[in-house]
C-alpha cells in the first residue's frame, strides 16, 4: 500500500512509485499512434476520409462508460475494504484474546497453557497470511507451533483453520482438566469464532472474484471507444486529437488496471492491503503478552507498505 502524503505539482506530473501508468503505459501508447495516423490520413486525404459523425455519439458513449467503470470501481474498493476490516478484526481480536489469556491464565500452573494459546495466535495470522499470498501455511506457521502439530498441517486443506483447531483442542482439554471454567473457555471460544470468521471473509474475497463477463464487456467496451475516438475527433481537433486521445485512454484504462489491483487486494501489487506490517502488529501483541521484547512496527519503504 503507498503511503504518502497529498503529491504536490511535481510529484503528480513525475511520481510513478504507486501509480498506475507504468501499466497502462504501452495501451495508451498505442491508441495515441491510431490517433497520429487518423489525423495524418485525414489532414493528407480529407476528400477519402468522410468523417461526418462528430462528437455527439462518443459523449453518450463516454459517460455511459464513465458510470460503468465507477461502478465496476466501486465494487473493487468494496472488496479491497472489506479485506482491510477482516484484518484490522484480526488485531482486535487478537488483542483481546491476548488480554483475556493473559489476565485469567495467570500463574506458573498454567504456564504452558497460555503460551501455547498465544503463540497458536500467531500461527494463525501467519497461516492465513500465506494462503492468501499463495505461501506455504505449514512453513509460516511452523515457528508459532509445538512440533508435533506442524505436520499434519501439511494433510489439511486449511492450515489456518487446523491452528484453530488446535487451539479449541487445546482449550478443551484444560477445561476438561478443571484449568478452564466454562464461562472463561466460553469467552475463549467466542474470540476463537471471531477469527474464523476473518477468515471466512478472507477466502471469499479470495476465493469469489467478480464476474468475468463483467470485467470484460467494459475492457473490450474501452478498447473500442479509445480505438474509435479520434474518427471523431480528428476534424474539429486536427493535431490536438492524439493528446485528447491519450488523456481519455489514460483515464480509462487507468481506472481498469486500478479496479483490477483493488479487486484482489492480498496480493503484493502497490495498491494492495499492507499484510506484511497488519501481520507484524499481530507478532508484537503476542510476544508483548509472552513478555518478550515485541519488534518495532514496520514502516514504508520508498512510500509502499507491504
Amino acid at each position: 500500500m503507498i503511503v504518502r502524503s497529498r503529491p504536490s505539482l511535481l510529484d503528480i506530473l513525475f511520481t510513478l512509485r504507486g501509480s498506475i501508468l507504468p501499466k497502462v503505459a504501452l495501451k495508451v501508447g498505442g491508441i495515441t499512434l491510431v490517433a497520429v495516423v487518423v489525423v495524418a490520413v485525414e489532414r493528407r486525404w480529407p476528400e477519402a476520409f468522410p468523417i461526418t459523425a462528430g462528437v455527439g455519439p462518443f459523449t453518450l458513449i463516454g459517460i455511459a462508460l464513465s458510470i460503468f467503470l465507477s461502478f465496476r470501481n466501486s465494487a473493487c474498493y468494496d472488496r479491497w475494504w472489506e479485506g482491510r476490516r477482516a484484518w484490522g478484526s484480526l488485531v482486535v481480536e487478537t488483542r483481546g484474546l491476548a488480554r483475556l489469556v493473559t489476565a485469567l491464565l495467570p500463574g506458573e500452573p498454567v504456564e504452558p497453557l497460555r503460551g501455547r494459546t498465544l503463540r497458536r495466535l500467531s500461527a494463525f495470522a501467519h497461516a492465513l497470511h500465506a494462503q492468501l499470498r499463495g505461501g506455504d501455511p505449514q512453513t509460516a506457521a511452523a515457528p508459532w507451533l509445538p512440533e508435533a502439530e506442524v505436520a499434519p498441517l501439511a494433510r489439511h486443506p486449511s492450515a489456518a483453520d487446523a491452528v484453530l483447531a488446535g487451539l479449541t483442542a487445546d482449550l478443551a482439554r484444560a477445561y476438561h482438566q478443571g484449568v478452564l471454567t466454562d464461562v472463561l473457555l466460553a469467552a475463549l471460544e467466542h474470540k476463537i469464532a471471531a477469527l474464523a470468521q476473518v477468515q471466512v471473509v478472507c477466502e471469499r474475497i479470495q476465493n469469489t472474484p467478480l464476474p468475468f463477463a463483467y470485467t470484460l464487456l467494459l475492457y473490450r467496451t474501452a478498447w473500442i471507444y479509445c480505438l474509435l475516438l479520434p474518427f471523431g475527433l480528428a476534424a474539429s481537433l486536427g493535431w490536438a486529437t492524439p493528446v485528447a486521445t491519450a488523456l481519455v485512454a489514460y483515464t480509462f484504462f487507468g481506472l481498469d488496471a486500478l479496479g483490477d489491483e483493488l479487486e484482489e487486494p492480498f496480493g503484493l501489487a502497490p495498491n494492495d492491503l499492507p499484510l506484511d506490517a497488519l501481520l507484524h502488529t499481530v507478532d508484537g501483541i503476542v510476544l508483548d503478552a509472552l513478555g518478550e521484547t515485541a519488534p518495532p512496527p514496520l514502516v514504508p519503504k520508498r512510500y509502499l507498505l507491504t
